[in-house]
């Protein structure tokens, strides 16, 4: 099976990186920034589960791509996503299969439209990443799982293959019958990690401290309120997990979208807040909580807009 994965970034670098390891079929699709840092430095993984150091993988140019893949694995940031789809579009033959492993739901309607609903399964991954200056992607937990699926929940032909692929790479790769319902709960997970980490700028135990923890189980209901709306309430175990994981004394724990703010970047507030507060189909006034986090994150975006977009700036 070819592989393309779009970008070699934390998320992509990772899973692309394990994929490599293991003797796949892989080829990374990248700018020229990082295509001469991979070329100099090779891919570097620094893991807890074993670190990975490939010297020149495979990579590819958006103009030098002219072949189908099978698959495409796509993990980048939402407000990255249409110049994705412009980059490896040339990828896409009638056989292929997209993998997007984005938070939320939305990117899955602009690939169907791009690319049409057969082509695009979903998938979702758990883990804490992140992409250093020098290049190199380092592990920060110990989860490191993929899970994908057909959206309709079949187990086709495409997805066993998929599977038998995952299943030699070191990281825990699942074959999911309820892709969607999986994807849902992760998104109620995430803003609400997201949302209560930005809107009090501050850690999670940080927020306990300060008596805090009744505002996160708000967001929390709200968030999973929407996605029973939509059909898919999150299962009893999701919500005492995301409970225990919120509420926790002394944790460190920080969302990415609350790192990206503290170092001035771009972030993912319409993706991952703003869809989901569309989606809402409750009486006006009861996600007033998720309204505020919204409302907070685009303010900050527009200050970011207004003072620029250097480092630091409206941290």
């Amino acid at each position: 099976m070819r592989i393309l994965v779009v970008g070699a970034g934390a998320v992509g670098g990772y899973f692309g990186g394990r994929l490599l390891e293991a003797n796949q079929d892989v080829t990374f699709l990248v700018r020229p920034r990082r295509a001469a840092q991979l070329a100099s430095e090779g891919l570097i993984v620094r893991s807890r589960f074993g670190d990975v150091t490939i010297s020149q993988p495979p990579t590819v140019l958006a103009e030098n791509l002219h072949a189908a893949f099978d698959l495409v694995l796509l993990s980048c940031k939402a407000y990255d996503l249409e110049g994705a789809i412009e980059s490896f579009a040339p990828a896409v033959g009638a056989e292929t299969a997209i993998l997007p492993l984005l938070n939320g739901m939305k990117h899955l309607d602009i690939l169907d439209q791009r690319f049409g609903a057969a082509r695009v399964l979903g998938g979702q991954c758990v883990i804490g990443i992140m992409l250093k200056p020098d290049g190199q992607i380092v592990h920060l937990n110990d989860a490191h799982t993929l899970s994908f699926g057909e959206r309709d929940g079949s187990s086709s032909a495409r997805v066993k293959t998929i599977a038998a692929v995952f299943a030699g790479a070191r990281f825990e790769a699942r074959l999911s019958e309820m892709i969607l319902q999986e994807m849902w709960e992760k998104w109620v997970f995430i803003a609400t990690g997201a949302g209560i980490n930005c809107l009090m700028r501050a850690t999670i135990g940080d927020i306990v401290a300060a008596g805090g923890a009744d505002l996160v189980a708000k967001l929390l209901d709200e968030c999973a309120a929407i996605a029973a709306g939509a059909g898919f309430p999150p299962r009893a175990s999701s919500i005492e997990r995301a409970l225990a994981t919120f509420t926790a004394a002394g944790s460190p724990l920080t969302a990415s979208m609350f790192r990206d703010i503290e170092q001035g970047g771009r972030i993912e507030a319409d993706h991952v807040i703003g869809d989901l507060l569309r989606r809402d189909a409750q009486e006006a006034g009861s996600s007033l909580l998720l309204r505020v986090v919204y409302a907070h994150l685009k303010a900050y975006e527009a200050r970011r807009a207004r003072e620029g977009t250097g480092r630091g700036k409206a941290a």
